[in-house]
Parts: structure tokens; sequence; C-alpha cells
């Protein structure tokens, strides 16, 4: 298993919960964005830079994610490609997502796109609480503990 990261718009702490598990769980964790960014000196972290354009890291790890693999990301479109590649998927707030829910986040998606679309302001997501911090660290260390079996 290989986790890998949509890193430009995943928030610093999740970052640092992920860095933190690499070590312990001795898993590789590849972040991917379009933006330089610094990361640990480790044997199981390292960083893709992509060139800048729309979906280009999602691609990149679309194209490389394995069956089995951890996807974490926020992106609902790159979350069904991984889903559909047969990779598990965990968003920063630490909900994972499935075959069996990943219609409805996608149609959910859609529709709040055509409300911003159309000039209806939605707001943007909340920011990160306490609780998604730990629903995250939780999740994820669930999905590890998973794979160490």
């Amino acid at each position: 298993m290989q986790v890998w990261v949509d890193a430009d718009a995943c928030p610093g702490v999740i970052k640092d919960i992920l860095f933190r598990a690499a070590e312990r769980a001795r898993v590789r964790v590849t972040l991917v964005a379009n933006q330089a960014m610094r990361v640990p000196a480790s044997a199981y972290i390292r960083f893709v830079q992509v060139p800048a354009g729309l979906d280009v890291a999602d691609r990149h790890i679309v194209e490389r994610l394995a069956p089995g693999d951890l996807v974490i990301t926020a992106d609902i479109p790159l979350a069904a490609e991984a889903i559909e590649k047969g990779a598990d998927v965990l968003s920063p707030r630490g909900e994972r997502y499935t075959k069996e829910n990943i219609r409805e986040r996608l149609s959910m998606r859609n529709f709040m796109d055509e409300l911003r679309g159309s000039g209806v302001s939605t707001g943007g997501p909340a920011a990160l609480s306490h609780r998604d911090r730990q629903a995250f660290a939780n999740g994820l260390d669930g999905l590890l503990a998973r794979r160490a079996q």
C-alpha cells in the first residue's frame, strides 16, 4: 500500500498527521502538488511537483495508483476515479469515500457547481475542526491497521 496525497489543498495539520503515520507504520506517503512544498527528510515520505494546470496532480495520482493504495483528497472527481481503480479514499475531514457513497457526493458537487455557475453564493467549507482532525487520524489509523493484517 502506498498513500497518495492531493497536496495542494491538503491542510498542514493533516500533512503532519500523515508524516507521523508514515514513520510509525513504515508506509510510503507521496504528496503531489503543483506548488513546491517542504516535507520532512524520510525514507517514507516523498514529494512530486507537477506542472501547473487543471487536474494535473489528480491525473498524476490516478495514473500511478494501484489497487489497495490509499488516496487522501477532498476532490470528489479524483475520489471517484481512485475508487474505480480499487483504491481506498479518505477526505481530510476523515470521511471515507466508497462505491456506495461516491455517486451521491458527485451529484451534490455537480449541483453546487451549477448553483455557483448561476451566481448563487454557496460559501466555502467550514474551517477544519479538532473533531475533523481526530476523525481523519482515526480513519487513517484504521486503514493502516487493516493493511498490516
